[in-house]
């Protein structure tokens, strides 16, 4: 296996390995089970969306789906946030990066402080997605009614139905939030597909992280 300075794209670019497979299956496993679960989750929440029943094989199929993907999701996100916690840490250049967000919105990089393998904007989001995932398993339990629904008074059941649907409408738009900047800053979505970044790209969006690596 060649060292990763020693990789090079179809047109010579020398390339850093930003994902493993590993890390990359972990992140694609979590996305596909969160598409699933935005699906069945809007199917039965409003008569409207009930059309999507038709994707899991009807009503009941998504009743009963829908708490066991949550906790393949759980899982998944649990090894997930465990691979990168120690890249998650808000620093002085990450408030400093929140300051100057005008800089950030019309792209002007040159301006901003040195960021690491994560800015400020992807730390909060992951952050978000934390507290939203813990949110909505243990409110999940309190309103999974085949296994342990009947363990709760009802009023506790409706406080986390109202706690799940909300907490899922934020976790919902933070996702696609996460997709509309890995679309902005292109060759995002490359490193998860592919697993590497060119230097060019490391040292411009993430030049801290780029010299971490470079030195290693």
């Amino acid at each position: 296996m060649k060292h990763d300075s020693e990789l090079r794209d179809v047109k010579g670019h020398r390339l850093i390995v930003r994902y493993t497979p590993n890390e990359r299956t972990n992140h694609w496993i979590t996305a596909i089970t969160f598409v699933l679960l935005a699906l069945s989750g809007l199917a039965m929440f409003h008569p409207s969306m009930s059309w999507l029943y038709a994707i899991f094989g009807g009503g009941q199929w998504t009743r009963i789906l829908h708490p066991f993907v949550g906790c393949v999701m759980f899982i998944s996100f649990l090894i997930l946030a465990l691979r990168f916690w120690h890249h998650n840490y808000l620093d002085r250049n990450d408030i400093q990066w929140m300051k100057q967000m005008n800089d950030v919105l019309t792209n002007r990089e040159d301006r901003l402080p040195e960021i690491g393998k994560y800015n400020a904007g992807q730390k909060l989001l992951f952050f978000v997605m934390v507290a939203s995932l813990v949110l909505l398993l243990l409110s999940g339990i309190v309103i999974w009614r085949a296994y342990f629904a009947f363990y709760f008074p009802i009023t506790l059941i409706r406080i986390a139905s109202v706690v799940h649907a909300a907490t899922a409408f934020v976790l919902i738009v933070s996702i696609i939030v996460h997709i509309y900047a890995a679309l902005w800053v292109k060759g995002s979505i490359g490193a998860m597909t592919r697993g590497t970044v060119t230097y060019g790209w490391a040292r411009k969006h993430h030049p801290r992280w780029f010299r971490d690596v470079i030195g290693k």
